[in-house]
């Protein structure tokens, strides 16, 4: 059966192809293969530079340029390449190697120099590079745009909303009102307290040879000091250095970085499912849209499917993110091979959780509120008020206020009546009975407003 949208085993590669296209030519084989070869070029480059490696000279302007154009000009039939050559080698970095010699040799120019092409370099000195380039990528070019996206489609509900009183449910019991854009801020100063750590997270990498302790390195040229080497050429790839190391990068910082991804989808499933509620409730409305289906039986329906996609998504990518944090810092002795075949699942977290952020988006963006519902169930709700009174009830030192609020509104329909009622009757001064007199579920909402649109 050939591959196509309709028979690719991941919905990645199929129903949901679209929504993941900026993150396929990063963690695709094709991207991991870009990536080595860059890796690989720049290391020849660097040795070349390197005043103490007299076997290689500095590369001329045109053979830099010519070395460079192997990654610029990488297509899908030099990837082919390398996977006929793998087919030879069984091993896919030596693949690389090999397709960069075959690329030099013919060139007599720089055929000279193809055996300093992955010098002194195990295979994970490339890899660890690599996909350590994938993940900035990512979040460069995919993770961060999205989440952004999101987050300013909040913070503009948020605005839109700051002024719209509605009724807090705290153990699905009425609560103190709020209003609408203060619940939507809290998910924005969540997020923007998650994005900050995602950007802050450093990237590592490695160059150390096959045990990290420059072994190759230091027996072919005793005179240089490779760990500033390594150190200057790994930051020259805008990665941060890690210099401790057996054979691989011990992948803690990809560990921070799945984490916290984690935690960004886990406030959103958090979002999602509270959208869902209210639309439950009825304080949110869907824009319809011609044609479209709620239900194949049930013609009346317009399902919350778009928070309902984005909850099952992130659940999918949080499952992954939380094996990558749990297993890729574990490795035994120098190292195992168990981390190689998961690195290459990061696309398929990643993945899930772009189709997550665009199925959320998409939901946000054809929400309308219904304030007249919203209202309704304030209106209906006046025993929130019993925070206020016994806390003026405190203030001006009456006796037991939380235990004469409890009896008369615990388990008890309360009216604006006798709210009123119980209100007159207190022995409180003028102007603070006159205060709680004015009050109503719909003003009783504190600093509500003005956090909203602080955010």
């Amino acid at each position: 059966m050939s591959l196509t949208a309709l028979t690719a085993l991941s919905p990645l590669d199929g129903r949901y192809a679209g929504k993941v296209e900026a993150l396929r030519p990063i963690f695709s084989e094709f991207g991991l293969m870009h990536r080595r070869m860059q890796v690989e070029i720049e290391w020849l480059l660097a040795l070349a530079n390197a005043p103490g490696i007299v076997e290689l000279a500095p590369f001329a302007p045109t053979q830099v340029t010519t070395l460079r154009a192997l990654v610029t000009n990488f297509s899908i039939a030099d990837g082919e390449r390398v996977k006929a050559i793998e087919a030879t080698t069984n091993h896919d970095v030596k693949a690389i190697e090999y397709f960069i010699k075959e690329r030099m040799a013919a060139d007599p120019a720089l055929a000279p120099a193809r055996e300093f092409v992955h010098f002194a370099c195990t295979s994970e000195d490339i890899n660890n590079l690599s996909y350590a380039l994938m993940l900035r990528d990512a979040r460069t070019h995919a993770l961060l745009p999205q989440l952004d996206a999101v987050t300013a489609r909040l913070r503009e509900l948020a605005h839109t909303n700051a002024d719209v009183a509605m009724l807090a449910r705290t153990h699905g019991q009425t609560a103190s009102p709020t209003t609408l854009g203060k619940e939507l801020a809290n998910v924005v100063a969540r997020l923007g307290r998650q994005r900050a750590q995602l950007a802050a997270v450093e990237i590592q990498g490695k160059i150390n040879g096959a045990v990290g302790n420059f072994n190759a390195h230091t027996i072919a040229y005793p005179q240089l000091d490779w760990q500033d080497f390594a150190q200057q050429f790994v930051r020259s790839l805008g990665l941060d250095y890690n210099a401790y190391t057996t054979q691989i990068d011990p992948h803690d910082g990809i560990a921070e970085y799945c984490d916290v991804v984690r935690r960004v989808n886990t406030i959103l499933i958090d979002l999602s499912r509270d959208i869902w509620g209210y639309i439950s409730l009825g304080y949110f409305g869907q824009t319809l849209k011609a044609g479209e289906v709620g239900s194949s039986t049930m013609p009346h329906k317009v399902n919350p499917i778009d928070f309902e996609n984005a909850e099952g998504n992130f659940g999918v990518a949080n499952a992954l993110l939380g094996h990558f944090a749990e297993k890729l810092p574990i490795s035994r002795w120098q190292r195992d091979l168990t981390d190689s075949t998961v690195l290459r699942a990061l696309g398929v977290a990643f993945g899930h959780t772009l189709v997550a952020l665009a199925s959320l988006q998409k939901g946000l963006g054809k929400l309308t509120v219904h304030t007249e519902r919203i209202a309704t169930d304030l209106e209906h709700s006046w025993e929130v008020l019993a925070e206020a009174v016994q806390t003026v009830m405190r203030r001006y030192g009456l006796p037991n206020p939380y235990e004469q609020l409890k009896a008369l509104t615990r388990g008890h329909g309360i009216t604006r009546e006798s709210m009123r009622e119980f209100i007159n009757g207190l022995d409180l001064p003028g102007d603070a009975k006159q205060r709680l007199l004015q009050l109503t579920p719909d003003s009783y909402t504190g600093l509500a407003a003005k956090l909203a649109n602080d955010i």
